[in-house]
């Protein structure tokens, strides 16, 4: 097994809320943290990047879809320790507003799937904690 990797500092990261036609787009997450939940898209933010523009590109690479970024909605703390209690994960998330501009969804990068979801339909998804909490007080859903 390879050696696992400790951060020193927290990582910031984005995701982006895209509502189209009373839908809102999730991805099912590949990887961990959140392995095998629905969340918003989004990922790590780059050295000299804006937000805006992070969150356009992390839509796209998980995505496929190009959205335009917008304002921040809800701000975050992702934090996973190991058995021993040593911080495994530590990210600082900001999520954006966005709106669909083009595409179909297709997953991508470390999306194992990607769905447009009625609001009907999110009760019955496993969501990550924070994505449920922030589509249920901010957007209503």
């Amino acid at each position: 097994m390879a050696p696992v990797d400790y951060p020193h500092r927290p990582v910031v990261a984005v995701g982006a809320v895209v509502i189209h036609d009373g839908r809102v787009l999730l991805v099912k997450r590949g990887q961990p943290p959140s392995e095998d939940l629905w969340s918003i898209p989004g990922g790590s933010v780059k050295l000299g990047e804006t937000l805006q523009a992070a969150a356009e590109r992390e839509i796209k690479e998980e995505t496929g879809l190009t959205v335009r970024a917008g304002h921040p909605v809800y701000t975050f703390d992702v934090v996973e320790r190991d058995s021993d209690g040593r911080v495994r994960f530590h990210y600082v998330i900001v999520d954006v507003s966005a709106e669909y501009e083009s595409g179909t969804p297709t997953p991508g990068d470390d999306a194992a799937a990607v769905q447009w979801v009625s609001p009907e339909a999110l009760p019955g998804l496993a969501l990550s904690p924070k994505t449920r909490e922030l589509l249920t007080t901010r957007f209503g859903f």
